[in-house]
């Protein structure tokens, strides 16, 4: 992705951007599905937002699932700055991660099965940082609204996956679990960037240790 300076820390609130009061215009439809990537959800649909890296890669996870997927869309949240522009976030002055909106159907596909698929598909013991991409906009997250049932079973997976991950060497599991704030749709070019250019970047890389959630259920995470 793009180069700039790498910040490893988050910002002080006196250097917070400032942001801007409209939205930036997105894509009305996903690429791959043709679904409206910001609803209206079919009745009984779910939503959960991951950070797990670079959101070109992180997205691609996730709209592979297939079955039961309804539509996922890359933007910008747990943040501060609002409605920020790619080139903010990557500044590292907006306090906003790279993540991934998922909407499923979960008569369908269960949470377990996406928790399993975030955890395989990247090394949530970086902190800030994942693989050659430094910064806090790569941070491991899962982010749920306060007070949502899907929490224990997220927090219960974290723990869990530290276990085999410090059975196979690891350290500590940095993902933070927290209520997002405002989801911000990314810029159009970079909704489902990977269907639009298949041989583009994506750092993501799993640490190869299974994630004993979501169980008949692998990750999926063909490239």
């Amino acid at each position: 992705m793009l180069f700039f300076r790498k910040r490893a820390e988050m910002p002080s609130p006196d250097r917070i951007l400032p942001g801007r009061a409209t939205p930036l215009p997105t894509a009305e439809r996903h690429f791959v599905n043709g679904r409206p990537i910001k609803g209206p959800y079919p009745p009984g649909t779910e939503t959960v937002v991951f950070g797990l890296g670079c959101f070109w890669g992180a997205e691609r996870k996730f709209w592979q699932i297939g079955d039961g997927i309804v539509a996922t869309a890359v933007g910008y949240a747990a943040g501060t700055t609002p409605n920020p522009t790619y080139e903010e976030v990557c500044s590292g002055l907006t306090g906003h991660n790279e993540v991934v909106l998922v909407a499923y159907d979960p008569a369908v596909l269960p949470f377990g099965a996406l928790l399993k698929t975030f955890w395989e598909s990247h090394d949530p013991t970086q902190g800030m940082r994942q693989g050659n991409d430094v910064g806090t906009q790569y941070r491991s997250g899962l982010y749920l609204p306060d007070g949502d049932p899907r929490r224990a079973e997220a927090e219960a997976s974290r723990g869990a996956y530290a276990e085999a991950l410090r059975a196979r060497g690891y350290g500590p599991i940095t993902t933070e679990i927290r209520d997002p704030g405002p989801f911000y749709f990314a810029e159009d070019y970079h909704q489902q960037y990977l269907a639009k250019n298949p041989g583009g970047y994506c750092g993501l890389g799993g640490t190869g240790v299974s994630c004993p959630v979501g169980t008949g259920v692998g990750a999926q995470a063909a490239e």
